[in-house]
């Protein structure tokens, strides 16, 4: 995408305290996903040769999620957390040969769009520091800029009013030629009241040596960084709004647009219609055509072309529905493959399993796949029907155009077209409910 190569380096070392967690500060959910995995998201985008995370509080639960959310990223350690440069200090080895454009992210900073990384990427200067005009400026560092580009970075403490008057800010998001920050990195000094190392002194010293310094600059709303549990509901809102708005856009048809919450990777074909109240975990795609009706919660999984599903059901990782499967109330499916025209109306549950193309499933059906150490599937043929309240307890299979009795448990393969039962048989006693009960009331009444 870009002339030169690209590397991300995404700080996400810190704490976090304002967020009274013990949870890594990048590792709450926005979006169903942690929050380093915008950053990741975005940041892959711009097909980067390298990625590194800076991990530090909490490191090995970061690099348990990094694993999940980009396994081809790498994690650099910054066992103290000695400021911004110093973090990006840690990742530099991993960089080694590398010459090309780094962009230094941050793991808290969840909407820098893909066109300003571009821009990052692809600016000329060998320094490039992502700006933005501020509505309110407050103590954030200004921007200054001159004829030749930006001239320096002034913090809020440092600044005389007519400095503060400058509303171009600092977003703290940076780009510069790996082989610049390999030379001034180590220049960088710790002579402030933290008595820490940053990284915006690194385009003083470029612009001291004769480095070009440039500012790209975008939207306020792209730069929110995430410090308190407040700000994780705003940014939680102002995700769900900028997705509703592109489904919509993108030709999905919402119900109730302020009760249907998606994730970051929800993926909804045109001429889908989604209910009222229905939760997108991550990793769920919805063909064109289909419809979810209300109250479902969706994680995981795959809804194919003229699928419908719920209302009240519930797909977990692993379900995948083909075309024209119905999947009724109160339904769980996970692990679990429906081939088409599959019918499951109401109250069952099916794990770990296949069921063939055109089947019905009865209500309260169950696959009993666990036996409190192992899973185990249970597979049924095309054109089956599985009688109400049947419990399949696997491994177990029921074959091509077979059928069970209602209330049976299935312990045993079922052959093509055959018919099994597995219930006892029914007794029947002429009046004895009616004695029965007289007996019990009389009892009561003693």
């Amino acid at each position: 995408m870009t002339e030169k190569p690209v590397a991300l380096i995404v700080l996400a070392a810190g704490q976090g305290s304002r967020m009274q967690s013990d949870l890594p500060k990048v590792l709450h959910r926005l979006g169903g996903v942690p929050l380093v995995g915008h950053a990741l998201a975005t940041g892959r985008l711009l097909e980067p040769e390298e990625v590194i995370v800076v991990a530090g509080h909490g490191a090995e639960a970061v690099a348990k999620a990094v694993a999940k959310l980009d396994p081809e990223a790498r994690l650099a350690l910054q066992e103290e957390q000695l400021g911004t440069a110093h973090a990006v200090r840690q990742a530099m080895p991993l960089l080694k040969g590398f010459e090309g454009r780094v962009i230094v992210l941050y793991g808290d900073t969840p909407f820098i769009g893909e066109e300003t990384l571009a821009n990052l990427a692809s600016h000329a200067a060998d320094v490039v520091v992502l700006g933005f005009e501020a509505a309110d400026p407050g103590r954030y560092g200004r921007l200054v800029t001159g004829p030749e580009g930006l001239e320096r970075i002034v913090e809020y403490k440092d600044a005389d009013e007519a400095t503060r008057a400058i509303r171009l800010v600092n977003s703290g998001v940076l780009a510069a030629d790996a082989a610049l920050l390999r030379e001034f990195l180590p220049r960088i000094g710790n002579r402030n009241a933290a008595g820490e190392y940053y990284l915006t002194d690194i385009p003083e010293l470029a612009r001291a040596a004769g480095h070009r310094v440039e500012v790209v600059t975008c939207d306020e709303s792209e730069t929110l960084g995430i410090n308190t549990r407040a700000e994780l509901a705003q940014a939680e809102a102002a995700f769900q709004a900028r997705a509703r708005a592109r489904a919509l856009e993108d030709g999905v048809t919402l119900s109730d647009p302020a009760t249907v919450w998606f994730a970051l990777d929800t993926c909804i074909g045109r001429d889908a219609v989604i209910g009222q109240n229905v939760v997108f975990g991550p990793g769920v795609t919805v063909e064109s055509g289909a419809e979810i009706l209300p109250f479902c919660h969706l994680e995981g999984c795959h809804v194919s072309a003229g699928a419908t599903v719920g209302p009240f059901a519930r797909l977990r990782p692993g379900a995948e529905l083909g075309g024209d499967v119905h999947v009724g109330n109160f339904v769980e499916i996970k692990n679990a493959v429906l081939d088409e025209g599959v019918k499951v109306g109401h109250l069952t549950y099916l794990g770990d399993a296949h069921i063939g193309e055109a089947t019905n499933i009865g209500a309260g059906t169950i696959t009993c796949n666990y036996d409190g150490v192992g899973k185990h599937r249970t597979e049924i043929g095309a054109h089956a029907f599985i009688g109400s309240d049947t419990m399949l307890v696997a491994p177990v299979r029921v074959g091509a155009r077979a059928m069970t009795g209602s209330g049976s448990v299935i312990t045993e393969d079922v052959p093509d077209d055959a018919l099994a039962l597995g219930r006892a048989r029914q007794v029947t006693k002429p009046g004895l409910a009616t004695r029965l009960m007289q007996a019990l009331r009389q009892k009561k009444g003693n």
